[in-house]
């Protein structure tokens, strides 16, 4: 089992800046795939950033390349997301998951097999 706690959402004007972080505990950390999901409301949940376990690959969707950056600290059981730039679009409850295969990057989100309560990111124009 793995329990994720995420943190650092809130209220942020267009152009700004948010970090968000998700705790982990209950597994060894460092075999994870970690994950940052997004969710809209009337809209279908999807993939923002993922990390394997070296740091080393990474992968982004489209909409956030350049704005966006996943990181984690394998010593802290850390995953960040930080967010600049950002858009009224970013707005939604932001997710952190885990993926145990950690041969692939996984992009959907039936391939993560635990999930934190999320946290809420407004972005006002």
């Amino acid at each position: 089992q793995v329990q994720l706690v995420e943190s650092g959402g809130g209220l942020v004007q267009a152009g700004g800046s948010v970090k968000l972080s998700c705790a982990a505990s209950g597994r060894a950390f460092g075999t994870l795939v970690m994950g940052w999901f997004r969710q809209a409301p009337g809209k279908e949940r999807e993939i923002v950033a993922a990390i394997r376990r070296s740091s080393v690959v990474k992968y982004y969707a489209d909409f956030v390349k350049g704005r966006f950056t996943i990181s984690r600290d394998n010593a802290k059981n850390t995953v960040y997301l930080q967010m600049n730039s950002l858009k009224p679009e970013d707005t939604g409850t932001y997710y952190c998951a885990a993926c145990t295969r950690d041969w692939v990057l996984s992009r959907k989100a039936e391939e993560y097999d635990y999930w934190g309560q999320g946290t809420q990111v407004t972005v006002s124009s």
